[in-house]
């Protein structure tokens, strides 16, 4: 699926982030612990190079444990890359955020010299309410709606810590077809940029492979569709989603299974694995290839 929702803030909000990350002394990037990779921004891979990164795991009583452990491990393979897994629940846990940094930087620390950070992340996803926290009072203003957050600011934090804020961020090209679908899904993009039907049918895929005894028990079906739009006209009949003529309205069917899976009504459910990620990487090169075969060639025939 191709992103076409890409506000004008976002594109100034990356522009000032490569300019500002040669100061910076430590990356904060939070990350969403259902979809780990799929809410890293790229262009933090590509300009950091081997700055200390703390990955911070949010929405983890969303997530699958295990699942959340596993990525976790396979993040900190990573040169100068430590995790945190966390809720905005959990206060105290949010603020071991400052020993990490303090820890990772020690000739710092000891010289009593200034930290500068910086903190990123994709829209919606705890961000501002890890910000509060760490700063101990109201300071970025949190929503449940993607891009609340639109300009830089500086936050002076407890031992010598300065954090420079950014707006939420997405990226204009999704590459890997899967990981736009993800990002749909647990709520990073507004819901007017796709079709609901379409990103519920995607999800409801992959839970009824990965997760379906989490189905059967929230939507109580005896016989579990194996096919994702069979699931959803049942799950439509079930819950009133219909139309004149008893038809399920699948658009109101797909908004209620979404929802769903967000507030973590569903379970806990994460929706990539380092191994599928691995698998897609795969994919994502030959595709980069051919693209770049076409090129060549479209260029050849000009």
């Amino acid at each position: 699926m191709l992103i076409q929702w890409y506000p004008g803030h976002m594109h100034k909000a990356s522009k000032d982030i490569r300019e500002a990350l040669p100061n910076i002394d430590l990356l904060i990037e939070i990350l969403d612990a259902r979809i780990p990779y799929s809410s890293q921004n790229p262009m933090l891979a590509n300009l950091r190079g081997d700055k200390p990164t703390i990955r911070v795991l949010s929405k983890t009583d969303l997530a699958d444990a295990e699942l959340t452990r596993e990525w976790q491990n396979y993040l900190e393979q990573e040169q100068a890359v430590k995790t945190l897994a966390v809720t905005t629940l959990q206060p105290d846990k949010i603020k071991q955020i400052l020993e990490l940094c303090a820890r990772m930087l020690p000739e710092k620390t000891q010289a009593n010299k200034v930290i500068r950070t910086m903190i990123m992340g994709i829209p919606n996803v705890g961000k501002s309410t890890i910000i509060n926290v760490l700063a101990g009072r109201t300071i970025a203003k949190t929503g449940n709606e993607p891009a609340v957050t639109k300009q830089q600011q500086r936050i002076n934090l407890k031992n010598n810590i300065v954090l420079s804020d950014t707006p939420g961020v997405l990226w204009p090209n999704v590459e890997n077809r899967n990981s736009g679908y993800r990002l749909a899904v647990t709520g990073a993009i507004k819901d007017t940029a796709f079709q609901h039907e379409d990103i519920a049918l995607f999800a409801a895929e992959y839970l009824l492979k990965a997760y379906p005894a989490l189905l059967q028990t929230r939507y109580q079906m005896d016989n579990l569709p194996t096919d994702p739009q069979v699931f959803l006209q049942t799950l439509g009949k079930k819950r009133g989603c219909l139309r004149a003529g008893q038809q399920v309205d699948m658009d109101k069917a797909a908004k209620l299974f979404l929802n769903e899976y967000r507030a973590g009504t569903i379970g806990q459910i994460t929706l990539e694995t380092p191994d599928m990620i691995a698998m897609e990487m795969i994919d994502l090169a030959i595709y980069r290839e051919e693209r770049a075969l076409k090129k060549a060639a479209q260029r050849r025939r000009s």
